[in-house]
Formats: structure tokens, C-alpha cells, sequence
């Protein structure tokens, strides 16, 4: 197998989410890859450009939500990447929801939605990386196999390059299939 090095860029695969947070009274939403857990603990990252309008928001009320969109809001979900709320309203792009724990809105028509409270906010280049502690999570019920969240169900849009793909299938369970690998 021959390899060839490629530029030193992110590539993926990376979850497309829409992060909402309320600014100036409004529901706003940005579209970003850059999310993450950072631990077993119930902690989340995000990382926001610091000049974007959904990034005073998380500033202004400490509360911030990743919400995991379906395939079906492709288009919505780019358009929140591509149009700046300084420039578009973006509160009724999708029906928005809150938690009493916090101040930002969730999205009802996502399969996933995360409330995550700030505690601790690192400069990083010209962003802002965001650790968020999960302080209420929502899912759609029709997303849910037995009672658990079912990825193939919810269906969500995965950044790869300049492309977003969808899952197909499982390929295993973690913690389960290296059981099955023996060392020579």
C-alpha cells in the first residue's frame, strides 16, 4: 500500500452540529465541525471563531447547545455555515425549544439536542474553545432502538473535506469487537 502525503489540513471525519445560542434576544445558529467530548466526564468542546455572532451569544449567557441535524436539513444546516447572523436572521430557520436549566435555544426538528453550560473558555488562534458541561440532553423518540439512541436512526451529517456524507452502517460496538483480536 503506497502512501502520499497531503497538506496538513483537518480533513475528518468530523460531526457537522449547529450550535445555538441566543444573541440580542434572538436564537442564532452557526454550523461547525469542531466539536468534541474532552473525557468520560459529561463535558463537550466546541471551538467558534471569535468574531462570529453565535460566539458573543455563548459569551453573553454562558450556555451554549449542539444540536445533531439529519441528513434531511442539509440545506439548512449549510445555509447556518455560510450566512453570518451579523447579516440574516437566523432565529426561524428552525422551531427552537428551551431547557429550564439554560439560556439557548435547542432545535426541535434535530435528532439530538445537547444544553451545555460553560466552564472554562480558552483563545485558540483567532477562536474561542469552549468546554461545556452537559447539563441536559433531548433526543427524538422515533431516534431511539430499545431505548438507546440509535445512530443509523438519527441519522446525522458527518464533515469529511469538503463533502458531507452519511452513516450507512454500523461497523461494530465499541469496547466489544477488539475482544475478538488475538495477538500473534
Amino acid at each position: 500500500m503506497k502512501k502520499v502525503k497531503i497538506p496538513n489540513i483537518p480533513f475528518g471525519p468530523f460531526p457537522a452540529v449547529l450550535v445555538g445560542a441566543d444573541v440580542n434576544g434572538r436564537p442564532n445558529y452557526a454550523t461547525v465541525g469542531a466539536c468534541g467530548v474532552v473525557s468520560l466526564k459529561p463535558v463537550l468542546y466546541i471551538s467558534l471563531k471569535n468574531t462570529h455572532y453565535t460566539t458573543a451569544g455563548v459569551k453573553e449567557n454562558g450556555f451554549f447547545s449542539v444540536n445533531i441535524p439529519p441528513v434531511s436539513l442539509l440545506q439548512k444546516t449549510d445555509y447556518c455555515g455560510i450566512v453570518s447572523g451579523h447579516s440574516a436572521d437566523k432565529s426561524n430557520i428552525f422551531t427552537p425549544f428551551y431547557d429550564e436549566l439554560g439560556k439557548a435555544p435547542l432545535i426541535i426538528e434535530c435528532s439530538m439536542n445537547i444544553l451545555c453550560k460553560v466552564i472554562q473558555t480558552l483563545p485558540m488562534f483567532d477562536f474561542d474553545f469552549f468546554l461545556g458541561e452537559i447539563v441536559a440532553m433531548y433526543i427524538n423518540e422515533e431516534c431511539l432502538t430499545d431505548g438507546r439512541p440509535d445512530p443509523l436512526k438519527m441519522n446525522p451529517l458527518i464533515l469529511m473535506g469538503a463533502s458531507y456524507c452519511s452513516l450507512g452502517r454500523v461497523a461494530g460496538s465499541v469496547f466489544k469487537e477488539g475482544r475478538a483480536y488475538k495477538s500473534i
